[in-house]
């Protein structure tokens, strides 16, 4: 058996090494099973952004199994849009601190 896993322009815009990969060898790549893709997914992801396998939804047409995807974000844009927020509930001084408690 054999899964064909496309990379979705999310995971190539947050892991570089996608990126490449749809550069050199195209969109589609063929594994002889979902956990030798998975395995490709974490090799990509170790040192880079992190990208996994997801199964192609049954009703989607083209000839994959699955894709490889990932949560694109700005966390700078986000972080805005949560100050904004916090304003706009009248929060004018939020106790805001960093993950290291700074």
């Amino acid at each position: 058996m054999s899964v064909v896993v496309a990379i979705k322009p999310s995971a190539r815009k947050r892991n570089a090494k996608a990126g490449t990969l749809v550069f050199e060898d195209g969109v589609r790549h063929s594994f002889p099973s979902r956990d030798a893709a998975e395995r490709w997914a974490d090799d990509l992801s170790a040192g880079d952004g992190h990208v996994w396998v997801a199964t192609a939804h049954p009703a989607d047409d083209s000839p994959v199994d699955c894709y490889l995807v990932s949560r694109a974000t700005n966390a700078k844009l986000e972080a805005a849009y949560d100050k904004r927020r916090r304003r706009t509930r009248g929060d004018l001084k939020p106790d805001q601190r960093s993950l290291d408690g700074a």
